[in-house]
């Protein structure tokens, strides 16, 4: 059994409006996530847009692409209309690959969608990475997710968890990591089994999602299981500003230089 990706692709946002046409290397940055995708191991690969200037873009590169209502409150639900549209089946496998993210390695595409297929028992996989720095751990827009001996979510959030209870507890001890545990940072790629998808658009947001303002606890709330597993590839930073973009352009440059 395989897979399909879908790159949602907004052209509104608060922090850098158009994104996904912005230039990277003379290419639109949706197309270098496109080309990433089309690295990895995926049957099918569409683009998610509610709008017409990224439609055109794609379709130019030769991208498959579907319409997406402007409304939608979550980019799961945007994953949903477009599972919907296309007639998948309940029990095929989407990865949601983001579209501000143009150095995704394949290989971990590839990995989330092996580790659902591989784990019957869950409907979402997603991956994590070391957390290395105290201050990472402390920094609220770093996610941190535990998980128990099957590799399964027990919990995600932005406060630092689990808390080292005696280690902290000392004089000036918030300054390194204690021995014995690795922290974990949620990287926000997912595989999903469409029927999740067809059910969370019909659960209400819940106080654990709203609080935290992360949408997986949504999922976990309503009973889904959660296959977390560390990233066999560290991805780069995604692009969430115009300064963003520029230091990637600059990267980009000196490696090809």
């Amino acid at each position: 059994m395989g897979f399909s990706v879908i790159i949602p692709a907004r052209y509104a946002s608060s922090r850098f409006p158009g994104k996904p046409l912005a230039l990277l290397q003379g290419k639109p940055m949706v197309q270098h996530v496109y080309e990433r995708a089309c690295e990895s191991e995926a049957e099918r690969i569409l683009v998610a847009t509610d709008d017409v200037r990224i439609a055109d873009t794609a379709e130019r590169f030769g991208a498959e692409v579907v319409l997406t209502s402007a409304d939608h409150p979550s980019g799961t639900d945007r994953l949903q209309e477009v599972v919907s549209k296309q007639g998948f089946y309940a029990d095929d496998i989407v990865v949601n690959v983001q579209g501000d993210e143009p150095l995704i390695p394949p290989r971990i595409i590839n990995q989330v969608a092996h580790n659902l297929l591989a784990e019957q028992s869950a409907s979402i996989a997603t991956l994590s990475e070391p957390i290395l720095d105290v201050e990472s751990l402390l920094n609220p827009n770093v996610v941190k997710v535990v998980s128990d001996a099957r590799g399964m979510a027990l919990y995600f959030s932005r406060a630092p968890m689990p808390w080292p209870r005696d280690a902290f507890a000392q004089a000036d001890s918030q300054k390194v990591l204690p021995e014995g545990f690795s922290w974990q940072r949620h990287i926000g790629i997912y595989a999903y089994r469409v029927k999740l998808l067809n059910d969370f658009v019909k659960w209400p947001p819940t106080p654990l999602e709203t609080t935290e303002c992360l949408e997986q606890l949504r999922a976990m709330w309503n009973g889904a299981r959660i296959h977390v597993a560390e990233a066999d590839e560290q991805p780069p930073t995604g692009v969430d500003t115009p300064e963003d973009l520029a230091r990637l352009q600059q990267l980009l440059d000196q490696a090809t230089a």
